[in-house]
């Protein structure tokens, strides 16, 4: 009872409290309005706006007062900040030998900038660099929609190299030398390199040296990091993105989408699965019967002035294209035209089912390694491609995941056996399969006029490290292990060439079917290269897109950002991981987006503006 007493008698003191107070706040509002109305009406609205510092190479973000809803400042964005704020400021990636960023910026204006390409070592690269200055001036203009504020200020961008222009290759250089200074209302950008694309490259570094602030009412203001000097080249030759077009047709405006992005990551090989068992979409005009019969339309195909076209495309932005031909296995659909027409079965297991007996994933399909018509048809695909693509390019054959089954049920296969003395066991079968590998190549080279070009297949049960060297030549075949990289230690060991695209790490359709698992980017960052016994043979790595699960729709969300982050641990292999890096791998997914990517968001936008608040 004394209690309850305690409580009512708390509260009423407590209510009386409260009521006292609110008297006094409203005698102090009445007040302050009759001072207002005294003076003049005051119709002027006041709000919290964010405020960015960079303090301890860390952009701190606060609130400030402002009469605008946004801050138009130039420490109103957080691009701003972030664009000098520790020591490699929002560069992506990182640079690998120096690294001097200083805090002042400068605006300018797109329209003013200067190039400067006479020290560039000959013609051909003069028109390249010219190419690629208009990539560089378009990205530009993305960040100034719908219009940025002009000034005086002349950036005179000066470019220089050392040897004629040439066809990007595994061993081409592409390391550079980049000075920012100013003078006055001048900018001086000066890039050194060896090659064009050790240029572009420095190019590309410019474009992330660069951001906005301001808002669309005010007018957007560009401004560059005034006092710059970097040194830089990649860790790996071969740093790539596969896209698989045959399980869903893409259009070649996403292809080149895809491209750009690989481009300002620094990306520099495209792995272009362009065929497999689902459909086969190149349009070759010395074997129009492969798309007719193998392109889900007549509009789902890439013709070959799509693929040269596509080749500069990729060139100008500093990437390779790879193509790929999938055989013996992953191949049907196109190749069922040819009983008709009197060439027999080039293609066997074609839609047969149950799938699972013949194939790993439905439709079946695989290539008849005794019908020598079979050869004579790769061959023509093999012209038409090596005559679009640089000479010497490497090409991929594919060679994985052959279903013996497939083989070993067909009686055609089954009699050659027998009348050829070979047993139906796996080790015959395994000669069979080499065997098509050399008569695949054999065609190649035919076509190619020489037997140099870099032939790279999956790994597979024929490249098992205790077998592979009686089947394939070392100094023909580069592996790409996909499996397990204790293979791949091993295969080095051996003398073999190879590139590293682990499924449970770098395949980027994982997460969206049962059982596999969805790999986010610290995953792919934080996975440290193998460490061989040679690493001129590791050439690098890449993240595949596989295509049952992903169609034009969401290719940009599932692909990036997370393939730049691969970008990263190939340009530069950190010792650091992923949250050293994350606040630039933010500042670059925000680039994509500008680039118009439809990036896929790796973080809460709160933590996008709070460095180093919110550690997921």
């Amino acid at each position: 009872m004394y209690y309850m007493y305690y409580v009512m008698l708390k509260r009423r003191k407590t209510m009386a409290c409260c009521t006292l107070t609110a008297g006094a706040v409203l005698l102090f509002l009445f007040l302050n309005v009759r001072q207002n109305n005294a003076d003049g009406p005051d119709t002027s609205e006041h709000y919290l706006v964010e405020s960015f510092k960079c303090i301890n190479n860390t952009c701190i973000a606060s609130k400030i007062v402002s009469a605008e809803k946004k801050n138009s400042g130039i420490d109103g964005s957080v691009d701003v900040c972030r664009l000098t704020c520790g020591s490699y400021g929002s560069l992506w990636p990182r640079p690998t030998i120096k690294t001097a960023i200083e805090k002042s910026v400068i605006e300018f204006s797109v329209d003013n900038i200067k190039f400067d390409t006479s020290s560039v070592a000959d013609q051909l690269g003069k028109e390249y660099m010219t190419e690629v200055s208009q990539v560089f001036i378009s990205s530009l203009k993305k960040l100034c929609i719908p219009n940025c504020v002009s000034y005086d200020n002349t950036p005179i961008i000066s470019i220089s190299t050392s040897t004629p222009f040439g066809y990007i290759k595994l061993t081409t250089n592409e390391s550079y030398n980049l000075k920012i200074s100013t003078e006055g209302n001048q900018i001086f950008v000066k890039i050194e390199a060896i090659t064009v694309y050790g240029a572009r490259n420095g190019l590309e570094t410019v474009r992330q040296l660069i951001a906005t602030y301001g808002s669309n009412a005010s007018g957007k203001k560009l401004v560059i990091a005034g006092n710059v000097q970097i040194s830089d080249q990649p860790i790996f030759a071969y740093r790539g993105f596969m896209l698989d077009t045959s399980r869903h047709y893409f259009p070649i405006s996403t292809i080149k989408k895809q491209i750009d992005a690989m481009g300002h990551s620094k990306l520099n090989v495209f792995h272009w699965h362009a065929t497999d068992t689902h459909s086969f979409p190149l349009d070759l005009p010395s074997a129009p019967q492969m798309a007719k019969y193998g392109a889900y339309s007549h509009e789902e195909k890439y013709s070959y002035k799509d693929i040269k076209d596509l080749l500069r495309y990729a060139l100008v932005r500093g990437v390779r294209i790879v193509m790929e031909i999938d055989s013996p296995a992953h191949a049907g659909n196109g190749w069922q035209w040819s009983k008709a027409s009197g060439y027999g079965e080039m293609a066997l297991c074609v839609d047969k089912g149950p799938w699972r007996k013949y194939c790993v994933q439905p439709p079946c399909g695989q290539l008849n390694p005794i019908n020598t018509n079979t050869y004579k048809w790769l061959g023509k695909i093999y012209k038409d491609l090596i005559s679009a693509f640089p000479k010497g390019e490497a090409f991929h054959m594919g060679g994985d995941e052959v279903a013996i089954n497939c083989w070993n049920s067909t009686a055609e296969i089954i009699n050659w056996m027998k009348a050829n003395n070979k047993s139906l066991d796996e080790s015959d079968y395994l000669e069979l399969w080499s065997q098509f590998h050399a008569n695949s190549l054999s065609e190649y080279d035919k076509e190619a006029g020489n037997a140099d070009s870099d032939i790279t297949v999956w790994s597979s049960g024929l490249t098992e490290p205790d077998i592979i060297q009686k089947y394939l030549d070392n100094k023909r075949y580069t592996i790409e292990v996909w499996e397990e990289a204790t293979s791949l230690i091993e295969l080095v060991k051996l003398g073999y060439k190879t590139i590293i695209a682990l499924k449970d790490v770098y395949y980027l359709d994982h997460g969206f079917w049962y059982p596999t698992n969805y790999h986010n980017w610290k995953i792919i960052y934080n996975n440290q290269m193998p460490i061989v016994n040679n690493p001129k043979l590791l050439l690098g790595a890449e993240t595949c897109m596989w295509s049952e699960y992903v169609d034009d729709q969401a290719v940009d969300s599932k692909v990036w950002p997370r393939a730049a982050a691969l970008a990263e641990r190939l340009w530069a292999n950190p010792k650091t991981n992923a949250l050293a890096a994350e606040y630039r791998f933010l500042q670059h997914r925000e680039r994509l987006v500008t680039l118009g990517l439809k990036a896929d968001a790796v973080t809460p936008e709160w933590c996008q503006l709070h460095e180093g608040e919110c550690i997921l």
